[in-house]
């Protein structure tokens, strides 16, 4: 897969993390995209260390995205800079 199709995968599981939780997201849509691509990478690394996947093998979608919906909540803890009240 290609650097765009990455673009695009991140998108789309992003996205769908998005939905899956809702509420009021801080981030737009390359946050979205990075949220999508890190989900997919946590959990392809997960899956590996569990014996899920094969060496060489990516994450699932649906791992891909629970993995994004984990970042997501994590993300939302932390909370953005500028809505943070000191």
């Amino acid at each position: 897969m290609g650097f765009i199709g990455f673009i695009i995968a991140g998108l789309i599981i992003g996205a769908i993390a998005k939905l899956v939780m809702p509420g009021r997201d801080p981030g737009g849509i390359l946050v979205t995209i990075l949220i999508g691509i890190a989900g997919a990478v946590l959990a392809g690394w997960i899956g590996h260390a569990m014996g899920f996947y094969e060496p060489g093998e990516p994450a699932g979608w649906l791992s891909s995205i629970i993995g994004a919906v984990i970042l997501l909540a994590a993300y939302r803890a932390m909370g953005h800079p500028a809505q943070r009240r000191v």
